[in-house]
């Protein structure tokens, strides 16, 4: 079917409403093709795309759609996994809530439990609660840190990670099969005002609302990962934080666990409340500085001595911290990873409860500074592709046999996870160890800051960029298909002026190096492509995974952050022009 003719099976159906059919008849010839000519790709990160009307769109149709194809996935599981359920969370964006209950309604329809939460709930709440539960499934609506005009649907599996690549492709074979129309709902009135602030509140047989006391039971399990209540207790009082949910979901937990920990914060009030617009950012993404303009300009104005800010669905942490002149910087995620991996093996250690077998678990695109610190401890670190749910799944595997006991996780596009309660990010703990970690180093007369030099003077200074080239139009995946073969297929002796060691193909498992010899990559085949260098340092390119960008990453060491700075940029420029 060509896309005009679905354009046209669209417009003709009775299932749109007015205004949708209204905004079809305003779409260009190419806004037609752009809506129509392909579904909206579903994969192990769920989907993601822009709200309008259209099968590459996301919208209801796609949301009911989806679930539908869930909902035909767990019932080849069994009455038991039905019976099990499906958590379901959102966030601030627009139309969250509505995919949400959508979302429910459908899941209903086919007799499977739901626990639907009665108000917005970040990433690690959802994680958590499908563990509490031992649901099957869970569902988060969310686009994360994307712009406004974003939504999105993440699917995670019953161990609280996201949905393993094999059970991904089984629910999108289902997907694949189903029409737009004619999806069954159960027949209940749900509105978000009418669940607001119930929990344990049944709508029918199979939806049940959740809420307060799900959260108390999140709090009181996170609570056991700090590591310095003396110090908390000594300094915490006197302690300035800064906090900016950006308009997300973030708001309650954060300012929450920070109450109970007695730790006080100030709430950047423009930003508090839920905006489906984010109003007052560009984006709302804690990895851009505009981001956290508004929170540092407020932590100058009362002398605050942290900013911490959370992404739209609180999976995602950034901070500013005052450097020795007394000034605030930004961090990036590979720097405040690095600390928090510091500090928690450190306090382990020092309290005496850092296990023999103590591992963390980086992606293969974050910092090396993570296994000098890593192995400073005795404690060792493994490498996983990008995306958390690899990260979940060491923790799955050693769970099982005991090999090794999971410390930390974390990736350079700001996602941390410290304990094993949830199996994604949690920017709800981060920011809860970060704040205790203030208090620590305050304690001992240092800070956040000095800790992070000592680092650098100690193993080196690191430094890693990430820049991305984005593609529009629907050719967007074959521009960046047809570029990762061209660099798949293109042999590099040096890489601004540095010798190339070995040049890794993890679309075929296989390492080559300079001298022809090869080896096998034990990873899961991904689209992506790293090359060693001598001395250490590291480039890789990958397709972003949810939206139509390649990413560069480049990693080097040296003695200064200057000279550092300086050899990454050198391989920057080398990547975009070689791979223009």
């Amino acid at each position: 079917m060509s896309y005009l003719e679905t354009y046209d099976k669209f417009l003709s159906s009775n299932e749109l409403t007015t205004e949708e059919k209204n905004r079809l008849l305003e779409l260009s010839d190419e806004e037609k093709k752009e809506a129509f000519a392909i579904p909206l790709a579903f994969g192990t990160a769920g989907m993601r795309g822009v709200l309008d009307v259209g099968t590459n769109r996301m919208n209801r149709f796609t949301v009911r759609r989806a679930t539908e194809g869930l909902a035909k996935f767990i019932e080849t599981l069994g009455s038991d996994a039905m019976k099990n359920g499906v958590v379901i969370s959102y966030d601030t964006r627009r139309f969250s809530s509505e995919f949400a209950i959508l979302s429910a309604k459908v899941l209903s329809a086919h007799n499977i439990k739901v626990y639907l939460f009665e108000n917005v709930r970040p990433v690690p709440v959802c994680s958590y609660a499908i563990r509490h539960f031992a649901a099957t499934a869970g569902i988060m609506i969310t686009a994360s840190h994307n712009p406004k005009i974003y939504n999105g649907y993440k699917v995670y599996g019953d161990d609280g990670a996201q949905m393993s690549p094999e059970a991904t492709a089984k629910v999108v074979e289902f997907i694949d099969k189903l029409d737009y129309f004619n999806i069954k709902e159960a027949d209940v009135k749900i509105t978000k005002e009418s669940i607001l602030g119930k929990d344990n509140f049944k709508i029918d047989d199979n939806i049940t609302v959740i809420g307060s006391s799900l959260d108390k039971s999140y709090f009181n399990e996170i609570q056991k990962l700090c590591l310095s209540p003396e110090a908390v207790e000594k300094v915490g009082k006197n302690i300035k934080i800064v906090y900016t949910p950006i308009h997300g979901s973030g708001y309650m937990p954060v300012t929450t666990i920070l109450d109970i920990m007695n730790i006080p914060v100030t709430v950047v009030p423009e930003q508090a409340q839920p905006d489906t617009e984010f109003s007052t950012v560009k984006v709302p993404n804690p990895e851009e500085p505009d981001a956290l303009k508004m929170a540092t300009e407020l932590a100058d104005k009362i002398g605050s001595d942290l900013v911490i800010g959370t992404d739209p669905d609180c999976d995602r942490m950034g901070v500013a911290v005052r450097n020795d002149q007394g000034n605030f910087v930004l961090l990036n995620g590979n720097q405040i990873g690095s600390l928090l991996c510091d500090y928690i093996l450190s306090k382990r250690k020092q309290n005496g409860t850092l296990p023999s077998n103590a591992a963390i678990v980086k992606t293969i695109v974050t910092t090396e500074l993570a296994r000098e610190i890593a192995s400073s401890y005795n404690a060792t670190t493994f490498d996983v592709l990008t995306g958390f749910k690899f990260i979940g799944e060491k923790i799955k595997e050693w769970e099982k046999s005991g090999e090794y006991t999971f410390m930390f996780g974390y990736e350079e596009s700001y996602g941390y996870l410290s304990g094993t309660h949830a199996r994604d990010k949690d920017a709800v703990v981060a920011a809860m160890l970060f704040a205790e970690m203030a208090c620590f180093y305050e304690s001992i007369g240092s800070s956040v800051y000095k800790r992070l030099i000592e680092i650098f003077e100690k193993f080196g200074y690191y430094v890693e960029k990430s820049v991305s080239i984005f593609y529009s139009g629907l050719d967007g995946m074959d521009k960046m298909k047809n570029i990762m073969d061209f660099a798949r297929n293109k042999n590099l002796d040096s890489i601004a002026g540095v010798k190339v060691i070995a040049k890794n193909d993890l679309s075929a498992s296989v390492k080559t190096y300079a001298d022809g010899k090869t080896e096998t990559i034990n990873l899961p085949k991904t689209n992506a492509i790293k090359w060693n260098l001598n001395g250490g340092d590291w480039i890789c390119v990958r397709p972003s995974g949810t939206e139509p960008k390649l990413k560069i990453y480049v990693a080097t060491k040296a003695s200064s952050k200057e000279k550092a700075a300086a050899v990454a940029e050198s391989y920057v420029s080398f990547m975009k022009e070689f791979l223009s």
